[in-house]
């Protein structure tokens, strides 16, 4: 008992300490994330976070605070007492003749003062690997699986907690994105090098952007030009040893003090198709896209603006190729043309810059038109979307924020389909569209920063589904500087598009059944995690374990078991569910160079046909271990990454004329290794580097592909890589502004 009571006394005293909070910036002002700040002589110290923002208790003997941070000058303040409010201005490192000695920015990290389990991927780790779209940006992150969809178009998505990428609420800058027919190739329609950061939420996140976040939400912020360190201009030139081809560019005006605007672009192309297994299919897709954005701001002291318009053309095309035994005629083709537009604008009035008392108004409209033929199955969408969400936050006081708002969302899918190969077939048309309009609100209780409670309920009426509630709750608690403790709970609610988000699935000889009145699909996600900063041998050792539970109430089940030769939709009847345990670590060895390593285990069962069964195609574990150095001048990077990846189930297989089955009934686990030199100059960088370099390749990944006219052809059958090592070169050039 006594144990316990030293304890209780130990929190006590932490929560008694004095507190001294602040903000470090640059000489423009802009925040500086990842900055260091501890009491001389102690091992008593922290980071800043995204924003700049600390908090640190004062111990009472120490007096002199110090704040550092690569390439700028030390700073040490004198605090006579705590309770203070601190803002820093970091002065800018000597400036060399060939070479300017800048701030090496932290690549992922745990935003600590977040009442939510989030990571913040900076610009810094995107240029670690082949960035060149949004769906080649995990490479680095334990947290985030990217794998193909199938064997043929080259579609990809995302795993997060276990399950499909239709769980995670896609953002761009807070706004939803990328749902229904962009679901399956949207990962490819963000470069890379527009990409400013991406956050990463876990579990049931926060009501105000909706409801649809069942396992989390990854938010993309792009290039802003209103940002005072945007580069006039800047350019990324891309080739890799499969024929592929990227040209990025973007250029920023300041029109006036107020105003400012970009102009982004972007080209692709892969030029040459592969077939590196010799079974006549397409390795790699040739996908050609263009893709331009303008986007404009206007900074006033109480009212800002920003407003864009964006457009894309890409044309994917994949199949059967005409070599060896190959026939030339009546090839099986693939062709997914696409033209997606979209138009923002955003609008806040700040009442209190003080409280942060503001309004804002967000609008966003959405015409995506997709032509695809699978063989001779088509499937022809017209997808528009109407994004609308006014929202109100003000501090009531240093402990208490509130934030409210409504919203409206609008989807629409006018489609024409077959979904067999009988050419005679005339075409199905149908037209489905949701309106949903919303509110919410939450509440933040902070207390110095060290216990955090948010909790928010949002209620929607779907024109489908009528009325439902949506509540979240979040606590955080770190009783000192090395520890937080973080619990999660809440809802989540998702209309699922059958045709539109799976018709990848096209690629395949299986026959499609979609089950009547399909529910709304709703699950629960539980979470907690800790976090510790240990201070080791001069240095912080970070430590991150976590678990998630999401138990599904309602599901729309994809049953590829039942019936070998189908693919069923049908409303969950029995349990489904995901477990998934991860931890993580890393730790700066020595200067410039730090080590990642990360393993994470899933158990997702779900009822197919009344059994309990594993989640086919699910890795049952994951390993990471990644490591980074930088020279001391910033002259040279080395990357290097490598995965563990986990065996899994595959969907049942079916027995053949000769007693062999179609299929092995599991996959084993592989390892894949990328690798990155980079070499920096003052206003350019080369870099150089591989992927999947073990050259590992899933042996047949496409069943029967000498026969896809026949009932046994399957291209969906994807659990590894399909293409073995691949070499790439790029050139980055930017043009500082001064």
């Amino acid at each position: 008992m006594k144990y316990i009571f030293l304890l209780i006394s130990l929190f006590t005293f932490n929560f008694l300490q004095a507190q001294v909070t602040g903000v470090v910036k640059d000489a423009a002002g802009e925040p500086i994330p990842g900055a260091n700040v501890f009491w001389m002589n102690t091992t008593n110290g922290v980071t800043t976070n995204e924003d700049g923002n600390f908090s640190i208790h004062k111990p009472a003997r120490s007096h002199m605070l110090v704040v550092s941070f690569i390439g700028f000058e030390n700073d040490t303040i004198h605090v006579d007492k705590g309770n203070q409010q601190l803002d820093i201005v970091l002065r800018e490192g000597v400036e060399l003749s060939e070479v300017n000695v800048v701030t090496r920015k932290l690549g992922t990290m745990k935003l600590r003062t977040s009442v939510m389990n989030e990571d913040m991927i900076s610009s810094a780790e995107l240029t670690r690997a082949a960035c060149c779209n949004l769906g080649e940006s995990f490479v680095t992150n334990p947290s985030v699986d990217v794998s193909y969809s199938d064997a043929a178009t080259g579609a990809k998505q995302i795993k997060l907690l276990g399950l499909s990428g239709t769980y995670v609420q896609m953002m761009t800058e807070n706004i939803p994105n990328f749902r229904g027919a962009a679901a399956p190739y949207g990962l490819g329609y963000v470069p890379g090098p527009w990409m400013q950061s991406i956050q990463v939420s876990k579990g049931s996140s926060s009501v105000k952007n909706g409801y649809e976040s069942i396992t989390g939400q990854i938010n993309v912020e792009f290039k802003k030009p209103q940002l005072p360190e945007a580069d006039w201009v800047s350019a990324n030139l891309f080739a890799s040893s499969t024929n592929r081809y990227e040209a990025n560019a973007d250029a920023t005006v300041k029109l006036s003090k107020r105003w400012s605007t970009s102009l982004l672009a972007h080209y692709e192309n892969e030029t040459k198709s592969h077939d590196s297994n010799d079974d006549g299919f397409v390795d790699i897709p040739r996908v050609e896209q263009y893709n331009v954005w303008n986007r404009w701001a206007y900074m006033g002291d109480h009212y800002v603006f920003q407003a864009g318009i964006k457009a894309l053309h890409e044309t994917r095309n994949s199949g059967q190729i005409a070599h060896g035994n190959t026939p030339s005629h009546d090839l099986y083709e693939i062709g997914i043309k696409t033209n997606r537009y979209e138009a923002f604008t955003k609008n806040a009035y700040i009442f209190d810059k003080e409280k942060n008392t503001n309004l804002a108004l967000i609008l966003q409209g959405t015409l995506h038109n997709q032509d695809a033929n699978y063989g001779r199955k088509l499937y022809d969408v017209d997808q528009s979307n109407f994004y609308a969400s006014l929202l109100f936050e003000t501090e009531l006081s240093k402990q208490h924020s509130l934030s409210a708002g409504l919203s409206f969302n609008y989807d629409g899918y006018d489609q024409n389909y077959r979904l067999t190969n009988q050419a005679e077939e005339g075409l199905t048309k149908k037209f489905v569209k949701e309106s949903v309009p919303g509110a919410y609100v939450q509440y933040t209780f902070n207390l110095n920063d060290q216990l955090m409670l948010m909790g928010g309920i949002r209620g929607d009426y779907s024109s489908e589904y009528g009325f439902f509630v949506t509540p979240r709750a979040h606590v955080k608690y770190n009783p000192n500087e090395y520890l937080h403790f973080r619990v999660s709970a809440g809802k989540g609610y998702r209309t699922n598009h059958v045709l539109a988000e799976n018709n990848y699935l096209l690629a395949s000889s299986r026959k499609m059944k979609i089950a009547s009145h399909l529910d709304q699909e709703e699950a629960w996600n539980y979470g907690a995690s800790v976090s510790t900063y240990i201070p080791l041998f001069g240095k912080t050792l970070n430590v991150n374990a976590e678990y998630y539970y999401t138990d599904f109430l309602k599901q729309v089940v994809v049953d590829m078991d039942s019936n070998p030769h189908e693919v069923a939709f049908y409303n969950l009847d029995g349990r489904s569910y995901s477990h998934v345990f991860q931890v993580e670590a890393n730790y700066p060895l020595f200067k410039g160079f730090t080590l990642t390593a990360a393993y994470r285990l899933t158990n997702a069962k779900t009822t197919y046909n009344g059994k309990l069964m594993e989640k086919p195609l699910t890795g049952k574990y994951k390993g990471l271990l990644t490591a980074s150095y930088q020279t001391p001048l910033g002259l040279w990077q080395f990357d290097a990454t490598l995965q563990l990846n986990g065996g899994g189930r595959m969907p049942d297989p079916y027995e053949l004329s000769d007693g062999s089955l179609s299929w092995e009934r599991r996959y084993g686990s592989f390892q894949q290794l990328s690798a990155q030199v980079t070499r920096y100059f003052r206003r350019w960088s080369v870099y150089i580097g591989g992927e999947n370099l073990t050259n590992f390749k899933q042996k047949n990944p496409i069943i029967d592909a000498s026969n896809p006219w026949g009932e046994n052809f399957d291209a969906t059958m994807v659990w590894g890589p399909m293409h073995g090592a691949k070499a790439y070169i790029g050139l980055r050039f930017n043009l500082a502004r001064n």
